[in-house]
């Protein structure tokens, strides 16, 4: 038997170790595809956003269509849309994810609101969110609490 180096004991090793933490922010649902969900910190009583990536590796269009969560008394699927020289954020019926395409939820666009939050966002937490789309079905995901004023991923 050949030994092998120890360098790539290390190596490997790291990558059995990195392979759990990049396994959970990423999430299956059939052919859709939930990539680094985030979230910001934010005070209890106050409104949160839920922001990530879907992946429509399919052959069939799917559709967002409600999201919940026990941390807020109200989720909404929301976007950003411009009033004259405002900003405004207006909540949609649905979310389409057309097959072959990545929708981006992110600051200043398409998010999941999360309303009257009922305790506290703290970094480096993880929120439990269930998402359901018109095709899918629900999948349980989790957002990962970043800084307040996060850009979050750049990916």
């Amino acid at each position: 038997m050949t030994p092998i180096p120890r360098r790539g004991l290390i190596a490997g090793a790291a990558t059995l170790l990195a392979t759990p933490a990049l396994a959970h922010h990423d999430f299956t649902l059939g052919d859709l595809r939930i990539g680094h969900p985030w979230t910001r910190a934010a005070g209890a009583n106050t409104n949160g956003a839920g922001f990530m990536t879907l992946r429509n590796v399919g052959a069939r269009p799917d559709k967002l269509i409600a999201a919940s969560t026990p941390i807020a008394r109200t989720v909404e699927l929301h976007t950003h849309i411009r009033e004259g020289e405002v900003m405004r954020m207006r909540p949609v019926a649905d979310i389409p994810v057309p097959p072959g395409q990545t929708v981006r939820l992110r600051p200043g666009g398409l998010h999941v609101m999360l309303i009257g939050l009922t305790e506290p966002l703290r970094r480096g937490a993880e929120v439990p969110l269930t998402l359901r789309f018109e095709q899918a079905g629900e999948v349980q995901i989790t957002l990962e609490v970043q800084a307040a004023g996060s850009p979050g991923h750049t990916h």
